[in-house]
Protein backbone atom coordinates (compact mmCIF):
# COMPACT_ATOMS: atom_id res chain seq x y z
CA UNK A 1 0.00 0.00 0.00
CA UNK A 2 1.49 3.63 -1.09
CA UNK A 3 1.79 5.59 1.89
CA UNK A 4 -0.50 9.11 2.08
CA UNK A 5 1.25 11.61 0.55
CA UNK A 6 1.50 15.15 3.04
CA UNK A 7 0.03 18.49 2.84
CA UNK A 8 3.22 19.98 2.43
CA UNK A 9 4.74 17.91 -0.22
CA UNK A 10 1.72 18.18 -2.59
CA UNK A 11 1.84 21.53 -2.25
CA UNK A 12 5.61 21.09 -3.34
CA UNK A 13 4.52 19.15 -6.16
CA UNK A 14 2.02 21.92 -7.29
CA UNK A 15 4.13 24.56 -6.57
CA UNK A 16 6.69 23.20 -8.95
CA UNK A 17 4.47 22.03 -11.53
CA UNK A 18 3.02 25.77 -11.46
CA UNK A 19 6.38 26.90 -11.79
CA UNK A 20 7.22 24.54 -14.77
CA UNK A 21 4.11 25.70 -16.21
CA UNK A 22 4.80 29.58 -15.87
CA UNK A 23 7.98 28.49 -17.35
CA UNK A 24 6.75 27.23 -20.27
CA UNK A 25 4.54 30.19 -20.84
CA UNK A 26 7.60 32.67 -20.48
CA UNK A 27 9.20 30.70 -23.50
CA UNK A 28 6.29 30.23 -25.75
CA UNK A 29 5.63 33.96 -25.44
CA UNK A 30 9.12 34.93 -25.81
CA UNK A 31 9.07 32.91 -29.10
CA UNK A 32 6.07 34.53 -30.34
CA UNK A 33 7.87 37.67 -29.89
CA UNK A 34 10.61 37.07 -31.49
CA UNK A 35 8.06 35.45 -34.43
CA UNK A 36 6.68 38.45 -35.19
CA UNK A 37 9.04 40.69 -34.87
CA UNK A 38 10.87 38.70 -37.05
CA UNK A 39 7.83 38.52 -39.61
CA UNK A 40 7.79 42.52 -38.94
CA UNK A 41 11.34 42.93 -40.00
CA UNK A 42 10.85 40.89 -43.18
CA UNK A 43 7.86 43.35 -44.15
CA UNK A 44 9.76 45.84 -43.49
CA UNK A 45 12.60 45.22 -45.39
CA UNK A 46 10.55 43.88 -48.58
CA UNK A 47 8.14 46.90 -48.18
CA UNK A 48 11.73 49.49 -48.74
CA UNK A 49 12.95 50.11 -51.74
CA UNK A 50 15.84 52.08 -52.54
CA UNK A 51 15.71 56.09 -52.97
CA UNK A 52 17.51 58.39 -55.78
CA UNK A 53 17.99 61.78 -54.26
CA UNK A 54 20.00 64.17 -57.53
CA UNK A 55 21.98 60.94 -58.00
CA UNK A 56 22.40 60.02 -55.03
CA UNK A 57 21.06 56.27 -54.62
CA UNK A 58 20.44 54.90 -50.83
CA UNK A 59 19.97 51.15 -51.03
CA UNK A 60 16.24 49.45 -49.05
CA UNK A 61 18.43 48.02 -45.93
CA UNK A 62 21.67 49.13 -44.11
CA UNK A 63 23.42 46.41 -42.72
CA UNK A 64 25.50 47.35 -39.31
CA UNK A 65 25.91 51.02 -39.42
CA UNK A 66 28.69 52.75 -37.22
CA UNK A 67 28.28 52.06 -33.76
CA UNK A 68 25.15 48.80 -34.14
CA UNK A 69 25.10 45.35 -34.68
CA UNK A 70 21.51 45.90 -35.93
CA UNK A 71 19.88 46.10 -39.61
CA UNK A 72 17.96 49.02 -40.34
CA UNK A 73 15.47 49.81 -43.51
CA UNK A 74 15.31 52.88 -45.28
CA UNK A 75 12.51 54.96 -44.19
CA UNK A 76 12.76 57.76 -46.90
CA UNK A 77 15.40 60.07 -48.41
CA UNK A 78 15.00 64.11 -49.64
CA UNK A 79 17.06 66.82 -50.25
CA UNK A 80 18.81 69.95 -47.76
CA UNK A 81 18.80 72.90 -49.93
CA UNK A 82 19.21 76.80 -48.83
CA UNK A 83 17.63 79.93 -50.60
CA UNK A 84 20.64 81.91 -52.08
CA UNK A 85 19.88 84.98 -53.96
CA UNK A 86 15.97 83.55 -55.40
CA UNK A 87 17.47 80.68 -56.36
CA UNK A 88 17.29 76.85 -54.57
CA UNK A 89 20.67 75.81 -53.98
CA UNK A 90 20.78 72.59 -53.51
CA UNK A 91 23.80 71.28 -50.67
CA UNK A 92 23.11 67.50 -49.52
CA UNK A 93 20.50 64.43 -50.07
CA UNK A 94 19.62 62.70 -46.61
CA UNK A 95 18.79 59.26 -46.37
CA UNK A 96 16.92 57.94 -43.14
CA UNK A 97 16.99 54.50 -41.90
CA UNK A 98 15.32 52.93 -38.77
CA UNK A 99 15.74 49.81 -36.97
CA UNK A 100 13.63 47.01 -38.36
CA UNK A 101 12.26 47.13 -34.33
CA UNK A 102 10.77 50.61 -35.57
CA UNK A 103 7.79 48.84 -37.55
CA UNK A 104 6.00 47.25 -34.11
CA UNK A 105 6.75 50.03 -32.48
CA UNK A 106 4.94 52.81 -34.55
CA UNK A 107 2.28 50.03 -35.84
CA UNK A 108 0.30 50.14 -32.86
CA UNK A 109 -0.28 53.47 -32.99
CA UNK A 110 0.16 54.67 -37.23
CA UNK A 111 -0.55 51.53 -39.34
CA UNK A 112 -3.60 52.40 -41.15
CA UNK A 113 -2.72 56.23 -41.58
CA UNK A 114 -2.16 57.87 -44.92
CA UNK A 115 0.72 59.53 -46.02
CA UNK A 116 -0.76 62.98 -45.38
CA UNK A 117 -2.55 61.84 -42.32
CA UNK A 118 1.69 60.88 -41.18
CA UNK A 119 3.38 63.50 -43.32
CA UNK A 120 0.59 66.76 -41.32
CA UNK A 121 1.53 65.09 -37.85
CA UNK A 122 4.21 66.36 -36.41
CA UNK A 123 3.71 63.84 -33.43
CA UNK A 124 4.15 60.90 -35.79
CA UNK A 125 8.32 62.34 -36.43
CA UNK A 126 8.19 62.95 -33.01
CA UNK A 127 7.54 59.26 -32.51
CA UNK A 128 10.22 58.16 -35.17
CA UNK A 129 13.17 60.43 -33.10
CA UNK A 130 12.04 59.37 -29.32
CA UNK A 131 11.04 55.84 -30.28
CA UNK A 132 13.10 52.69 -28.46
CA UNK A 133 14.98 52.05 -31.29
CA UNK A 134 18.12 53.05 -33.54
CA UNK A 135 18.22 55.79 -36.05
CA UNK A 136 20.73 56.21 -38.68
CA UNK A 137 21.19 58.82 -41.22
CA UNK A 138 23.81 59.66 -44.27
CA UNK A 139 24.25 63.28 -45.23
CA UNK A 140 25.74 63.01 -48.80
CA UNK A 141 27.17 66.13 -49.98
CA UNK A 142 25.84 67.29 -53.50
CA UNK A 143 27.09 71.02 -53.74
CA UNK A 144 29.58 71.54 -56.24
CA UNK A 145 32.43 73.10 -53.80
CA UNK A 146 34.64 71.79 -50.75
CA UNK A 147 33.18 73.16 -47.57
CA UNK A 148 35.07 72.77 -44.13
CA UNK A 149 33.55 69.77 -42.20
CA UNK A 150 33.76 72.35 -39.07
CA UNK A 151 31.97 74.87 -40.58
CA UNK A 152 28.87 72.32 -41.07
CA UNK A 153 29.56 71.60 -38.03
CA UNK A 154 29.09 74.64 -36.53
CA UNK A 155 25.69 75.44 -38.46
CA UNK A 156 24.11 72.45 -37.05
CA UNK A 157 25.06 72.88 -33.79
CA UNK A 158 24.18 76.75 -33.83
CA UNK A 159 20.70 75.33 -34.49
CA UNK A 160 20.92 72.69 -32.50
CA UNK A 161 21.60 74.96 -29.34
CA UNK A 162 19.14 77.02 -29.74
CA UNK A 163 16.43 74.53 -30.03
CA UNK A 164 17.78 73.12 -26.94
CA UNK A 165 18.07 76.22 -25.17
CA UNK A 166 14.39 77.20 -26.39
CA UNK A 167 12.83 73.72 -24.97
CA UNK A 168 14.75 74.32 -21.54
CA UNK A 169 16.88 71.38 -22.04
CA UNK A 170 20.73 72.98 -22.24
CA UNK A 171 23.02 72.58 -19.30
CA UNK A 172 26.26 71.97 -19.00
CA UNK A 173 26.46 67.97 -19.93
CA UNK A 174 24.92 69.42 -23.48
CA UNK A 175 27.55 72.27 -23.78
CA UNK A 176 30.28 69.18 -23.28
CA UNK A 177 28.47 67.24 -26.05
CA UNK A 178 28.23 69.99 -28.44
CA UNK A 179 32.20 70.70 -28.36
CA UNK A 180 32.65 67.04 -28.54
CA UNK A 181 30.50 66.71 -31.59
CA UNK A 182 32.56 69.87 -32.90
CA UNK A 183 36.08 68.13 -32.19
CA UNK A 184 34.78 65.30 -34.49
CA UNK A 185 34.85 67.64 -37.37
CA UNK A 186 38.55 69.36 -37.03
CA UNK A 187 40.54 69.30 -39.65
CA UNK A 188 38.14 67.35 -42.11
CA UNK A 189 36.62 68.64 -45.04
CA UNK A 190 33.45 67.73 -47.28
CA UNK A 191 33.86 67.35 -50.98
CA UNK A 192 31.21 66.68 -53.24
CA UNK A 193 30.32 62.82 -53.00
CA UNK A 194 31.41 62.70 -49.42
CA UNK A 195 29.00 61.58 -46.37
CA UNK A 196 28.60 62.66 -42.77
CA UNK A 197 26.95 59.36 -41.39
CA UNK A 198 25.18 60.03 -37.64
CA UNK A 199 23.80 56.56 -35.31
CA UNK A 200 21.06 57.88 -33.20
CA UNK A 201 20.61 54.95 -30.47
CA UNK A 202 17.73 54.96 -28.18
CA UNK A 203 20.03 55.30 -24.89
CA UNK A 204 21.19 58.60 -26.37
CA UNK A 205 24.69 57.68 -27.73
CA UNK A 206 24.97 59.79 -31.19
CA UNK A 207 28.11 58.27 -33.08
CA UNK A 208 29.43 60.28 -36.12
CA UNK A 209 30.98 58.82 -38.60
CA UNK A 210 32.72 59.77 -42.43
CA UNK A 211 32.64 58.75 -45.76
CA UNK A 212 34.17 59.97 -49.25
CA UNK A 213 31.97 58.67 -50.60
CA UNK A 214 28.43 56.70 -50.50
CA UNK A 215 30.13 53.64 -48.46
CA UNK A 216 29.46 53.13 -44.59
CA UNK A 217 32.35 52.76 -42.37
CA UNK A 218 31.92 50.35 -39.44
CA UNK A 219 33.00 52.26 -36.61
CA UNK A 220 32.70 56.20 -36.04
CA UNK A 221 35.25 58.65 -35.29
CA UNK A 222 33.01 59.44 -31.77
CA UNK A 223 30.44 58.10 -29.52
CA UNK A 224 28.86 60.56 -27.86
CA UNK A 225 26.77 60.58 -24.61
CA UNK A 226 24.07 62.83 -24.05
CA UNK A 227 20.59 62.12 -24.91
CA UNK A 228 19.40 65.79 -25.79
CA UNK A 229 21.98 66.51 -28.68
CA UNK A 230 21.06 62.88 -30.42
CA UNK A 231 17.50 63.20 -30.46
CA UNK A 232 18.10 67.37 -31.47
CA UNK A 233 20.66 66.49 -34.69
CA UNK A 234 17.84 64.30 -36.36
CA UNK A 235 15.13 66.74 -34.99
CA UNK A 236 16.81 69.11 -37.71
CA UNK A 237 15.76 66.75 -40.44
CA UNK A 238 12.10 65.29 -38.63
CA UNK A 239 10.96 68.11 -36.37
CA UNK A 240 8.47 71.32 -37.12
CA UNK A 241 11.26 73.49 -38.86
CA UNK A 242 13.17 70.40 -40.68
CA UNK A 243 16.20 71.57 -43.29
CA UNK A 244 14.76 69.03 -45.47
CA UNK A 245 10.66 68.61 -45.77
CA UNK A 246 11.44 66.95 -49.22
CA UNK A 247 13.13 63.87 -46.56
CA UNK A 248 9.87 64.22 -44.31
CA UNK A 249 7.31 63.91 -47.05
CA UNK A 250 9.50 60.88 -48.44
CA UNK A 251 9.40 59.16 -44.56
CA UNK A 252 5.12 60.04 -44.82
CA UNK A 253 4.61 58.42 -48.62
CA UNK A 254 6.73 55.28 -47.47
CA UNK A 255 6.00 54.30 -44.19
CA UNK A 256 2.16 53.63 -44.76
CA UNK A 257 3.00 50.40 -46.92
CA UNK A 258 5.85 49.80 -44.52
CA UNK A 259 4.02 49.79 -41.24
CA UNK A 260 1.06 47.40 -42.86
CA UNK A 261 3.91 44.32 -41.58
CA UNK A 262 3.31 45.85 -37.97
CA UNK A 263 0.00 45.99 -37.93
Amino acid sequence: MMPARSPLSQGTAQNHFISETNTGCTVRNQVVDRLKLSLCCCASMAASSEVTVEGVVFPPVMARPPGSALTHFLAGGGVRGIEAEGNFVKIAAIGVYLEDAAVPSLAGKWAGKSADELGSDPAFFRDINTGEFEKFTRVTFIWGKTVAAEEFAGKVTEGRVAYLKAAGAYTDAEATAVEEFKAAFKGLSLAPGASVLFTHSPAGVLTVAFSDDSSVPGAGVAAIENKALCEAVLDAILGERSVSPATKQSIATRMPEILKGGA
